[in-house]
């Protein structure tokens, strides 16, 4: 029995990214482009009118970017499934993608053998995010559970300063330095200070 087509949208504001997606695509047999946009309103009005299965949405685009777009799908489409595709690999650009509801995250140098599958899994509902980007994300967020005062510790320490020369610069005791690079050591979950100073590198 035949698989059921995914139907597909495909935005991309370079043409001859476009074209090669669209053809890539297209090779499969359970996979269907039946429409594409150049911008990201495009995007979102192409959803609005074919409701595909899934968007391959580019981050930067003009008019309205990528995360824009996939906001704008996902507020008024909740179940819409997006996968967005760049060569941007910054955290920042990947955080706020998913934080707009993006389902799958890819880069661009991504071989046919990680796309096709890629395409797959986000329409099927899974998310889509490769290791190394994972990991990424994983440590970011580690960070982000970090107070101030300890990233300001972290940061200090990452300049090879003793714990009384941390407590001089930032007017503290030495006491009270031990205390946040205890909290440091749990939250990044290493084990000493030259751990904690490699993961803040």
């Amino acid at each position: 029995m035949k698989n059921p087509e995914i139907r597909i949208v495909v935005a991309d504001d370079h043409y001859v990214v476009r074209m090669g997606l669209v053809a890539l695509v297209e090779t499969e047999p359970d996979l269907q482009v039946i429409g594409e946009a150049a911008d990201g309103a495009q995007a979102v009005e192409l959803y609005r009118r074919l409701e595909p299965d899934l968007v391959l949405m580019d981050l930067r685009m003009p008019v309205k970017d990528g995360i824009a777009a996939t906001r704008e799908i996902r507020s008024q489409f909740p179940a819409a499934r997006i996968l967005i595709l760049t060569t941007y690999d910054g955290d920042d650009d990947i955080h706020k993608a998913l934080s707009a509801g993006a389902n799958g995250y890819l880069l661009k140098n991504a071989t046919r053998e990680s796309l096709i599958p890629a395409l797959r899994a986000v329409a099927a509902g899974q998310r889509w995010i490769p290791q190394e980007v994972a990991s990424r994300l994983a440590a970011r967020k580690m960070f982000e559970e970090l107070t101030p005062r300890e990233l300001e510790v972290l940061e200090k320490l990452a300049k090879g300063l003793a714990n009384k020369e941390i407590a001089d610069v930032l007017n503290i005791s030495e006491y009270t330095v031990k205390d946040h690079l205890k909290n440091i050591l749990g939250k990044l979950h290493v084990a000493d200070r030259t751990e904690a100073v490699t993961a803040a590198l």
